[in-house]
Formats: structure tokens, sequence, C-alpha cells
């Protein structure tokens, strides 16, 4: 396996032949449907085709071209099931391994960050990779206290392979953008680029991840493993086993998959209330499900393990209370006063008046999760929102495309969403009000008059 692709000039030549590849693809479909076959076949096997090609290629080059595809992944419940199937196990591989380093290299970096002697600082250090992601790759090993550690390694170069795939990736962003209709690709590339310069700073994700264990050190529900050591480019962090969430969607039981669902929606909605920071990394690779901290096996029990503080939102007070109000009067039918908040924190353009009774017409349907005393997250739900707001000749889509995204909303929202569409991946049924009333400021009427009229008068 050869090291991580860092000459541009050859990421460059890898991602040019995707578009290259789809049109390629599309005349070959032609000929198959000129020579008989079916437009169902043919469309299912380009759809196979598209997806080999195009996550073999994300894979091997890993970087911000892998990020990309773990981005998109978390979307992957939203597609319609027949364009869906093809796709399912290609997103899936990216969300838990890629081709590793070489061990040469794996080497080479720890002997440059923790010195000549890197190797008296473990018991025991595994060279095959445990995981690899998009910037860097895990060896689980034992500290020299005899603790098990996860050893983060930064694949080098990777600053750069990040910042010129996503660049490359934006130019190809309207060919992209049929993976996941109804959704605009090029907005998600910026936000991405926007993080790398975060991600890439061990000594950042070190910070986030050590107040997130100490928040969360005696927590029955989820686990932080605690930070053991970092320098540049090397993150040593405790071992947690656990399933992964990825096999959680595939195989796992009900019970299991209602507990993580509804452990994912907790921590969403309590980290940033306990923390001050919002996890922004939410695809399936970064969660683990845990066994009770006594090792009981009762679902009520189970744990949810979470890895990866890379990309963090830091929100000092919390999620912002206008979310929570918003929330709460939109379920209560109040168009009027939910219109005047979402003026006032942006999302409607001063230079644009829309009918409220249309705005409440177009949220509702989005935040029946909040509605009820619990509900069933699924992929035909999420598909039947996703077809409603793509549907050009719908009223949802022509509102939509009026309404803006303040820049201090853009991580939160699509953690949320990212968040919700690993739930439909789960197909888990969550208390997700329980978590509202708990967590998000301004969902109960508590100074409600007040908190209205700060916002709206700001």
């Amino acid at each position: 396996m050869s090291d991580l692709p860092r000459k541009a000039v050859t990421r460059t030549a890898k991602l040019a032949a995707l578009p290259l590849g789809f049109a390629g693809r599309a005349t070959w479909g032609l000929g198959k449907r000129i020579g008989g076959k079916s437009a169902e076949i043919v469309t299912r096997e380009l759809q196979q085709r598209t997806a080999e090609q195009l996550f073999r290629v994300l894979g091997e080059l890993k970087g911000g071209a892998m990020k990309f595809g773990q981005a998109l992944s978390v979307f992957e419940s939203a597609l319609p099931e027949e364009v869906a199937g093809p796709y399912r196990a290609a997103l899936t591989k990216l969300q838990e391994a890629a081709p590793p380093m070489p061990t040469r290299t794996v080497h080479s970096v720890l002997e440059e960050r923790l010195g000549e002697d890197w190797r008296e600082l473990f018991l025991e250090f595994q060279d095959k990779p445990s995981a690899a992601a998009s910037i860097g790759q895990v060896h689980r090993a034992v500290w020299h206290d005899g603790r098990e550690v996860a050893v983060k390694v930064q694949y080098p170069g990777a600053g750069e392979a990040l910042l010129s795939d996503l660049a490359q990736l934006s130019r190809f962003a309207r060919l992209l953008g049929p993976l996941i209709p109804g959704m605009d690709i090029k907005p998600l590339i910026t936000e991405l680029r926007d993080r790398v310069s975060e991600e890439l700073d061990y000594g950042l994700e070190a910070q986030a991840q050590r107040e997130h264990a100490e928040e969360f050190a005696d927590d029955p529900d989820v686990v932080v493993p605690d930070v053991v050591h970092q320098c540049d480019q090397v993150l040593v962090t405790e071992w947690i086993d656990g399933i992964p969430l990825a096999d959680v969607i595939a195989d796992g039981t009900p019970e299991q998959r209602d507990r993580a669902g509804q452990l994912l929606a907790r921590f969403l909605f309590s980290g940033p209330a306990r923390t001050g920071l919002l996890h922004a990394d939410p695809h399936p690779g970064n969660f683990r499900l845990l066994p009770g901290a006594d090792g009981g096996e009762d679902a009520e029990c189970w744990r949810l393990g979470v890895l990866d503080f890379g990309t963090v939102d830091r929100l000092p007070g919390g999620l912002p209370e206008t979310i929570g109000t918003c929330l709460r009067m939109t379920l209560g039918g109040e168009a009027e006063t939910v219109y005047e908040l979402l003026c006032a924190e942006g999302f409607v353009r001063e230079t644009i008046e829309l009918d409220p009774d249309a705005v409440l017409e177009y949220l509702l349907p989005i935040i029946e999760p909040a509605e009820a005393d619990e509900f069933t997250f699924s992929r035909g739900w999420i598909r039947t929102q996703a077809a409603r707001i793509a549907d050009i000749r719908s009223p949802a889509h022509q509102l939509g495309k009026q309404l803006n995204l303040p820049p201090s909303y853009l991580l939160i929202h699509r953690v949320t969403l990212s968040t919700i569409g690993v739930l439909c991946q789960l197909n888990a049924t969550v208390r997700l009000r329980d978590e509202l009333e708990s967590w998000l400021p301004g969902f109960l009427p508590e100074d409600d008059e007040e908190v209205v009229a700060a916002t709206v008068h700001a």
C-alpha cells in the first residue's frame, strides 16, 4: 500500500476522473438500453459502478476526499431505496476503514514526534491499524503504565491533501449533487474546508476531549475516553471496546437500536449544555455501544462511547435559546411569533417577506419527532421529508429556497441533520421530547415573554 498521495497533480487527476467516469457510464448505460436491457436494470448497474468508483477513490485518497465521503454517508438514509441500495455498503465502508499507511511511515512519524526511544513509552504496540479515518489512523497499544490506549497518528501531508481535495471537489459539486437529491453539496464542502485547520490541530482536539472526559467521567450513559498523551501529529487516548454503531445499524437488535438512538440524542443535546462544546462529527464510526458499567447486558444499562473530538463547535452558553423557544412555539402553532423570531435571527432576510402560516406549515413536518412522546425514526420518514423539500413543484421547495441559514447556525444545523440521519439508519424509537425538555434551553415555557422580547428586539 502506498503512502497518502501527496502531490496535488496526482490527487487532482484521481478526483478529475470521477466526473469523467460518471459521463462514461452514462454513455455505457445508453448503449445497454439500445441493446435491449430494461432501464431499471441499467440504472441499478450504473449506480453500483458509480458507488464503487466514487468510494474507492475517496478511500484511497483519504484527506478531504474521504472526509467528504464520511459527511455524505450520514445522509444515505434520505436517498430513495432504489438509489440507496447500491450505495449503502460503499458508504458504510468509509465510516470504519480505509487503506492504511505503511508501517514504516507510522514508525517514522512516531520517532519524529515522540523521540527515537518511542517504543519505551509502550509495553505493546500493534503495527496493524485498528481504524483509519480521513486525516489519521488508530493503532491499539498498551501505555507504559499498563493502560490500554488508542494511538492516533496523522498522515504526513494530511493538511495539504485536505485543502487540495476539497478545493477540487468544490469544482465538481454540481456533478456530485445527484448523490443526495435535494441537498446542496457546495455549502457542505465549503463548511468542511472551514474546519480543516481545527481538525489538523491535535492540541485543540485533546483539549476538547479532556473537557468532555472530565464532565462525563461518572456519567451512567456516556463514556468519553480520557487523553493520555498529545503532541504534534500524535494523540494517545484511553482505549474503549464496544460495538461500532455501523454494526448496530447493520445487524443490531431492536433494543440495541433504540438504546443507541436514545443515547445519541441525549449526547447531542446534553453535550453543549454541560461542556459548552458541540461534538460536530456525528457519523457512526465515532460511536460505540458498550455494556453497562457493571458489565450488565440489560438494554437500559448500555452506554454510548464517543470518539474523535477533532471537530467541535464552541457554544459557551450551550445551544442558542432561540432554537428551543422557536421549536416549542412552532409546535404550539404560534405562527406570528415564530416568524418574528426567525426574522430576528436572520433566517428570513430583511428584503424578503413570507407568510407566517406558510412558514409554520413548512416547519411542522420536519419537527414532528419533537411533538410525540416517542418517535420512530426511519428511512421512509426522512425520504418523505427530503422528497417534499426537493420537489421543485412543491410549496415547501419554493419556500425553502427563500429561507436563509445564518453562519452561526451552520454547524449546529449540519450536526442536527447528520444525527437525525443516523437515527433513521438505526430505525430507532426515541423519546426525543424528554431530551429536549432536559437539555435544550427555551424548550420549556419558563421566562417565555422575556426570551421572545429579548430576541425580537435585539
